[in-house]
Formats: structure tokens, sequence, C-alpha cells
């Protein structure tokens, strides 16, 4: 996936906002909170950090072109990272970076999230 496609694809879920901060890296949040990162630093390939589930987060940790996220995971944080991916996986990011926004999206108070119009089923 290219970053642009990357920020095409969360700039697509409800009340996002987008910034470029920690050294040029794509960064998305819903309600203030990140869920999304694409890149980290200056590389040739596109790298993407994302939140998962504990189950999701030691399955990923396994996987080839996946790795526990730089700085979040050695916090203990359940963030992974894929890097170095062929473009065919990009129905496989997606999926994953929308469970991220879900994660965080049910991580914010029950008022902010009726006030973005999220979760409301």
């Amino acid at each position: 996936m290219t970053y642009e496609a990357f920020n095409e694809f969360c700039r697509s879920l409800t009340a996002t906002s987008y910034v470029i901060q920690w050294g040029d890296s794509h960064v998305w949040k819903v309600g203030g909170k990140v869920f999304a990162i694409g890149g980290w630093k200056k590389a040739d390939k596109p790298a993407y950090t994302f939140k998962t589930s504990e189950s999701d987060f030691l399955f990923l940790s396994e996987e080839p072109g996946y790795r526990p996220a730089p700085y979040f995971a050695s916090r203990g944080m359940k963030w992974i990272q894929q890097y170095d991916m062929p473009v065919t996986e990009d129905d496989q990011l997606k999926y994953y970076l929308k469970e991220s926004y879900r994660i965080v999206s049910l991580g914010l108070s029950k008022k902010k999230q009726k006030e973005l119009g999220l979760n409301q089923n």
C-alpha cells in the first residue's frame, strides 16, 4: 500500500483527523487518539503501525512482514508494524487498520463517542 492509499483509506473512516508528526509520519487519530501511523523513519519501503487486540498481537508478532511496533511494544502496548509487504496484502492491512480504529474509538468516553457519532449501535 502506498502512503497515498493509506491516507485515503484512513480518511474514509468517520471522525478521523490527520497530522504529520514524528519525523514526517502520517498520523491518523480518532477523537484525538492515534490509531494508525504511516511511516516512522525515512525508508525505501512503507511501514504501517496500528493497535491490535491481544490475540492479533501474538499472532502477527510471528508472521513475516510484521513485528511488534518500535517504541510502542517496548512499553507494553499492543501495537504492530507492517513492513516490507507486497501490494497484494492491502486488504489485510485495511482490516487491521479498521480494527485499530474500532479499538481506539471504543476507548473514548461514551460522551465523546456520541459526540463523534461512533459506536452508536
